[in-house]
């Protein structure tokens, strides 16, 4: 037999088993099939095709019995498939579309979820690291976004979720203000680094960054010469945190334990800090303060079908 006849021989039985194959191959032609299909996807977190599924069983089914519930699940799965833009959509759409769903307030929940973690990259998803340091605008986003569904559905499944994750982000956005805090001390803004503490000990009361924002007062007001404001911050912080690093065990306050001792020249130490200053090392007690980390319930799960 010639090489081409047995080349056109092998295309041929590739041809017959292809479409062997592809009339195998399940066929979605009712709501269910494409509902099925997507859920068998999402079970194997197999968010892409899901999603196919999805978008399918809603062009083809917009009144059927399963596409309220497959518009809330693409919510979900635009989420695990880390497309935060979609999800923010798909919850959006369905709240407009929807204000009166039995299963609304899970909408405005992943809205909460979506924002909550659209700061984190693949890498801080899976391994700690210090989310306090970056931009703060999606966690006041999430913020609100959790507060609008705790305000609308008090008692929703989510709520308590909900409220967690608000603490956590409450306390993230206190650190985060002792963060300025600290850039400013070295940069010598210290007037700007104790409005910066007087913030969070005005707006963020019962955060484990309040004991810092303290003594930020204290520290920042001292280095500007406003010794009544400084010496008030101090008897309020005794008052609340007697165990404060930087209180010696007479109470009084030192204001040379956050500057780093093994860098300060001789000229600081003969000066006791009047001349040569050095750059504070930066409040952060949080080893000290910060209480357990939270365990949050719910992840995104999803409501139950029709």
């Amino acid at each position: 037999m010639s090489l081409r006849r047995i080349i056109s021989s092998t295309l041929v039985l590739t041809a017959v088993l292809l479409a062997a194959c592809a009339s195998n191959e399940p066929k979605h032609t009712t709501e269910k099939d494409f509902y099925d299909a997507a859920q068998r996807m999402l079970n194997a977190s197999q968010w892409e095709p899901a999603i196919k599924n999805l978008q399918l069983l809603e062009e083809n089914f917009p009144f059927g019995a399963y596409a309220e519930q497959a518009q809330l699940e693409l919510i979900y799965a635009y989420y695990k498939s880390n497309q935060p833009e979609a999800a923010m959509a798909a919850a959006d759409r369905f709240i407009r579309l929807h204000p009166q769903h039995r299963n609304v307030d899970y909408a405005y929940y992943m809205k909460g979820l979506t924002t909550f973690t659209q700061n984190q990259g693949m890498f801080e998803r899976y391994v700690p690291s210090d989310l306090t340091d970056r931009d703060p605008g999606a966690a006041r986003e999430s913020f609100a976004h959790f507060a609008q569904l705790i305000a609308r559905y008090p008692d929703s499944q989510y709520a308590q979720d909900a409220r967690k994750r608000m603490i956590h982000l409450r306390n993230l956005l206190a650190r985060y203000e002792i963060h300025v805090a600290n850039y400013y001390f070295k940069r010598g803004a210290y007037l700007a680094a104790a409005n910066r503490g007087r913030y969070v000990v005005e707006n963020f009361q019962q955060t484990p960054a309040v004991p810092d924002a303290l003594a930020v007062m204290a520290q920042g007001y001292h280095l500007l010469g406003m010794d009544d404001l400084a010496q008030s911050a101090v008897e309020v912080l005794w008052t609340n945190f007697p165990d404060y690093p930087n209180f010696d065990k007479n109470g009084n306050f030192n204001y040379q334990y956050s500057v780093d001792i093994n860098d300060r020249s001789w000229l600081n130490l003969l000066s006791f800090g009047l001349f040569d200053k050095q750059d504070l090392r930066g409040f952060d007690t949080r080893a000290k303060y910060n209480p357990a980390v939270a365990v949050f319930e719910t992840e995104g799960a999803l409501p139950g079908s029709n």
